[in-house]
């Protein structure tokens, strides 16, 4: 072989796709097709069981699982030969259901300075929060990556939780604090959420704690008891519908205490457990962290501009760079090679978490370029859904809408492909029809901010 031939195996595609751009990213997704290979869930006691496992996997048989933030998660109820999730669909938009979220490990901030240093790690105004109010969040790093994207409770004056999603984040708020001097505690509590979503989640908490659960705002608190148990109740959730979380301290003792009546209500009203909702997030344009960003993933890549705020004086992490990003994007000069979006799209009606990060192409050039984060089949809109990242250039070519939250507000007329796996594809072997799509494809029942002001906008209209 002479010194100019190509080896043959340097010759053929890559299996990890190393045409669609990731040069903005220091760790490339892995983006090879491996499918689900049928593997299984080893249990052991290296991976902490929640209070509520017992419940969940013995008496209310989940058959599978995946590991959150180091603690089992249910993740299947229904059997496939059963319907499986999207028989679970059904009770979360028509009835009710109760998820086990004991995974949104409670992180403490507790002191004097507690609000300070809480509004240096977050991008919006801790000051803002009352108490017995919560908020949604996320944490920056310096270069402006989503860290974690928590809801923020503040039951005390000088006290914060931080109910995470899938990323450590107790050591790095700790990491944070050395030689930073505030006078705080920061550890992780025993408290253990459950979720209670559906439209009759109202009727269910009136039962299990009365008639002023009704006067909770959007992510506010109110303290109550459940069978002797102390109990923080807010009106949040991870599914777009009417929901509340049940916050049960002194968890490893109690949480089944609490469990026991609150899950028995739900049946009465023919509800039953399910594993969380990610078909109807998907609806909703809701975010989960670690598919549809994480530590190198910008708030303004993935429809969280409306996270970093115009008016917050105090300086947090990751401001500088943020704001740095935040003009570059109101002047057209959009800094990353990708951009999220929503995308309806064709072929057999996916009803099951996908394996991989599906490949996204160009039509118009037959390049691949993107990938899918986040798809499912949603029933009502009788299509697939799906979040995807798709180049900023092609977008901008589109569209004089600049690439900020604005352009989930669009229906463009532009479409890619989606290259499925065979048992959902249209012809094997051959990618399916998708179009950019406004975000979200279906309302919340509570809109995030983002959300309600544009609803707002167009009342004005």
């Amino acid at each position: 072989m002479s010194d100019h031939e190509t080896p043959a195996a340097e010759s053929e595609p890559h299996p990890n796709h190393p045409s669609v751009d990731q040069s903005d990213r220091v760790l490339p997704r892995n983006l090879r097709q491996s499918g689900d290979p049928g593997i299984e869930m080893l249990v052991s006691t290296r991976v902490r069981k929640s209070p509520f496992f017992h419940k969940s996997f013995v008496e209310n048989d989940a058959w599978r699982c995946t590991v959150y933030n180091r603690i089992y998660h249910p993740r299947g109820f229904v059997e496939p030969e059963d319907g499986g999730p999207m028989a679970e669909y059904d009770p979360l938009v028509n009835k009710v259901t109760i998820w086990d979220v004991a995974v949104e490990r409670q992180i403490r901030v507790k002191g004097p300075d507690a609000e300070d240093l809480v509004n240096y790690v977050i991008t919006r105004d801790a000051t803002e929060i009352g108490v017995m109010k919560g908020k949604y969040v996320i944490l920056c790093n310096e270069d402006g990556g989503i860290l974690n994207d928590p809801v923020l409770l503040r039951p005390e004056e000088d006290e914060f939780w931080f109910s995470i999603s899938d990323s450590t984040l107790m050591q790095w708020i700790q990491g944070v604090n050395v030689g930073m001097g505030y006078d705080v505690e920061i550890d992780e509590i025993d408290v253990a959420p459950m979720q209670i979503q559906g439209p009759l989640s109202e009727d269910v908490m009136i039962d299990v704690v009365g008639e002023e659960v009704s006067d909770i705002p959007y992510y506010g608190l109110m303290e109550t008891e459940i069978n002797g148990v102390e109990c923080l109740v807010s009106q949040t959730g991870f599914s777009g519908e009417k929901g509340f979380e049940v916050y049960v301290t002194d968890a490893t003792k109690y949480a089944e205490r609490v469990w026991d009546p609150v899950h028995d209500t739900v049946v009465e009203y023919g509800g039953m457990q399910i594993a969380p909702g990610h078909h109807r997030r998907i609806a909703a344009g809701i975010l989960s962290w670690g598919q549809d960003m994480d530590h190198e993933t910008s708030p303004f890549q993935v429809n969280l501009a409306y996270q970093v705020p115009d008016d917050k004086d105090a300086d947090y992490i990751g401001k500088e760079e943020l704001e740095r990003q935040k003009e570059l994007v109101e002047n057209g000069e959009y800094p990353f090679t990708h951009k999220m979006i929503g995308l309806k799209f064709a072929g057999e009606p996916v009803t099951d978490y996908a394996p991989d990060f599906w490949i996204v192409s160009d039509p118009q050039t037959g390049e691949e370029c993107g990938y899918v984060t986040s798809p499912w089949y949603n029933p009502e809109l009788e299509t697939n859904l799906g979040l995807a990242f798709v180049p900023a250039e092609t977008l901008q070519a589109e569209t004089d809408v600049p690439l900020n939250d604005e352009i989930y507000d669009v229906e463009l007329d532009r479409e890619f492909r989606i290259h499925l796996p065979d048992e959902h594809a249209e012809e094997a072997g051959e990618p399916v029809y998708a179009k950019v799509s406004e975000v979200p494809f279906k309302p919340s029942v509570n809109p995030s901010a983002r959300e309600q002001a544009k609803l707002n906008a167009r009342s004005e209209e």
